[in-house]
């Protein structure tokens, strides 16, 4: 951790890649609070969960800094980042917070366990490192992120005086096209998706299969969840824990060996 004459460092990742305006408009944001070093893919690697890169070198390339911030990327996942990241960056002084996003695109309800841009907040938990996400309901790598910043700079700065609860990291999500009308801290919405390949043909007549489909929210009037917020322009904050350790069923798990 920082001592009182240092401020704090700041470790900035994503999933869209190091090019991505999100993680530039991250960085900035950051660098108002500590000393950054962002370490992002050198590639899109969306939906990577947690992935780590086995059997294939991974290389530590340096960039043009953005701003303040030290910029560096990775030819691996967002996991590979935050751990080569802390190995070889970050090996004299363990960063303060670890940032990742701003993602293009909702990791709201059960997008949380697909996301790369989770899957590198997972490991800072695991590290014993205070971790948040940044999502924006918006896919056009182009979305506007002015919006969203004076918030995203509320959370870094309420995260770094207080920090979070051991165990407990943050899945913060924001409307597309508005100033969110407040920030609320809810539970993932249940659901799951539907239609989720559509069946295509090489000229040759050779079928394959596309990723798309729709996502169904099966409560979607439930106020307690990210989805009912995030349709009415509220920017959301979910606590979530990389431990997916069932407790409240242990007993009643025994009971099926007894």
């Amino acid at each position: 951790m920082s001592t009182a004459s240092e401020r704090p460092l700041i470790m900035v990742t994503n999933d869209d890649g190091v090019s991505a305006r999100g993680i530039e408009a991250l960085a900035r944001t950051a660098s108002q609070f500590g000393d950054v070093i962002v370490v992002a893919p050198d590639s899109p690697q969306s939906a990577k969960s947690s992935a780590l890169t086995v059997n294939a070198p991974l290389y530590i390339t340096p960039h043009h800094p953005c701003g303040q911030a030290k910029v560096y990327s990775v030819n691996g996942t967002p996991v590979d980042c935050v751990k080569l990241g802390m190995y070889a960056l970050f090996s004299s002084r363990r960063p303060d917070l670890i940032l990742s996003g701003i993602n293009h695109g909702s990791n709201a309800a059960v997008n949380n366990i697909y996301s790369g841009t989770m899957g590198a907040v997972m490991e800072g938990c695991i590290l014993g490192i205070p971790s948040v996400g940044f999502s924006l309901l918006d896919h056009n790598p182009e979305a506007c992120l002015d919006p969203v910043l004076p918030m995203v700079s509320e959370v870094i700065g309420r995260v770094l005086s207080s920090g979070l609860p051991q165990g407990v990291c943050l899945n913060v999500n924001f409307p597309a096209g508005c100033l969110p009308e407040g920030l609320k801290v809810v539970r993932a919405a249940a659901g799951r998706w539907t239609e989720e390949y559509a069946t295509m043909s090489t000229p040759s007549g050779k079928p394959f299969y596309w990723l798309t489909g729709r996502f169904q929210n099966d409560e979607p009037d439930n106020p307690d969840t990210d989805e009912y917020w995030l349709s009415r322009r509220c920017a959301t904050v979910v606590p979530v824990r990389p431990d997916q350790t069932a407790a409240d069923a242990i007993d009643e798990i025994k009971r099926l060996f007894v």
